[in-house]
């Protein structure tokens, strides 16, 4: 790690530029794609119509979360206008236009709007490196980085997401891209493959790139999928349990990008695996908010989400506890750390979100779940950077 300690420390130009830079044209978009980022399932509804065009999905009790809901037949193909958005649909949110173009379907099964976290970690992980500097080459580092970690992985991991939930999204939501036909079978395996073949291969280049003797980038990128895969998959299909699945999504997309940009620029510290793990179960928080608006298909559908397994009463109150004691623990960790200035700016930043959790959310989650994650968010999203800076010290 680079840099100086002092009493009260001075962030460097670099640091600055990092902040202005990066942090403002990606707050809007990551506080309204924190509330989208975890694939969930969609509630009940029922639908009744012919068999599915080009190559055809059967809608059965063959797969590990059909076989609780009763079959239902799906609509031929989608409707020619269904007065949905186009914004919505480049960017892989409910509300979607139906679209004919392939590409656009392709674009939308990787849901771009899940794409800034991973972005903004990497960010993160450069800033801590405390060895980024603003040259063409390591911006040029960045960027492919980010490219790893957004298009290619997690368009990956949405797409496999997809691919899994077919069946029930034929009863769900029968209109989605797969179970409607507007993509068929072997163009959604060979856009599987292709990313991930695809960021694993940048995750080579990198690694080649930084001069590592080790392809630190590379394993980081195979854990990721694995992760992915098993997240999604069965037999062990994580987001089946609200524990394994939420903490299964904080660590991708915390960790991992976290550490792809510091290994990028620098080397992994174990400072930064304890810090970066911690913010996981904040991470594990945020997953658990996005689960009450989904109470009633996940009971249905037999999945053990933490408000189903503990009520919404009790889960409301796990959810901000692992959001505000991760942070509280992070900001002593910085204080004990002698990084005084980097604690409690962190704390400063705690206070508006434990605020808006008695404003909104801990009122009534399901009602105001996105008016607290538009309106806490930012302040958590900015803390991870002011520990990512401390972190460089």
């Amino acid at each position: 790690m680079r840099g100086t300690r002092s009493k009260f420390l001075k962030p460097t130009k670099s640091q600055l530029f990092f902040f202005f830079f990066f942090y403002k044209p990606a707050m809007a978009s990551l506080s309204f794609s924190i509330t989208t980022a975890a694939p969930r399932h969609r509630r009940l509804r029922s639908f009744a119509s012919p068999p599915l065009s080009r190559r055809r999905l059967s809608v059965g009790a063959t797969e590990t979360d059909a076989n609780e809901v009763s079959p239902t037949v799906v609509p031929n193909k989608a409707p020619a206008s269904s007065g949905g958005s186009s914004f919505n649909q480049l960017l892989g949110i409910k509300g979607a236009s139906q679209e004919s173009d392939i590409w656009k379907i392709r674009l939308q099964l990787t849901k771009p709007v899940t794409w800034p976290p991973l972005v903004w970690g990497v960010v993160c992980g450069a800033a801590a490196s405390g060895n980024f500097h603003w040259c063409l080459e390591d911006v040029a580092k960045s960027i492919v980085c980010m490219m790893m970690s957004g298009p290619c992985l997690t368009g990956y991991t949405q797409t496999l997401n997809d691919w899994y939930d077919r069946k029930i999204d034929a009863i769900n939501e029968p209109y989605r891209p797969i179970p409607s036909g507007a993509i068929s079978e072997i163009e959604v395996i060979t856009q599987i493959w292709l990313l991930l073949l695809g960021g694993l291969g940048l995750a080579g280049l990198l690694d080649a790139w930084a001069g590592h003797k080790s392809p630190n980038i590379l394993y980081l990128a195979l854990g990721g999928s694995l992760i992915s895969y098993i997240y999604s998959a069965p037999p062990l299909k994580l987001k089946q349990n609200g524990w394994t699945g939420n903490l299964a999504l904080g660590a991708s997309y915390i960790c991992l990008p976290w550490w792809a940009g510091q290994s990028l620029f620098g080397t992994i510290t174990p400072d930064i695996v304890v810090l970066t793990l911690l913010y996981s179960l904040a991470g594990l928080g945020i997953g658990i908010v996005n689960d009450f608006k989904s109470v009633e298909g996940d009971r249905a559908l037999g999945l053990q989400s933490i408000p189903v397994a503990y009520g919404t009463e009790t889960a409301k109150w796990i959810c901000v506890g692992a959001i505000d004691i991760t942070q509280i623990s992070i900001a002593g960790y910085l204080l004990g750390s002698g990084k005084p200035f980097h604690a409690l700016s962190l704390l400063g930043l705690i206070t508006p979100q434990v605020f808006f959790q008695f404003k909104y959310f801990l009122k009534d989650p399901v009602k105001y779940d996105v008016k607290y994650q538009a309106s806490a968010q930012p302040f958590l999203v900015l803390g991870i950077l002011v520990t990512a800076l401390a972190a460089s010290h």
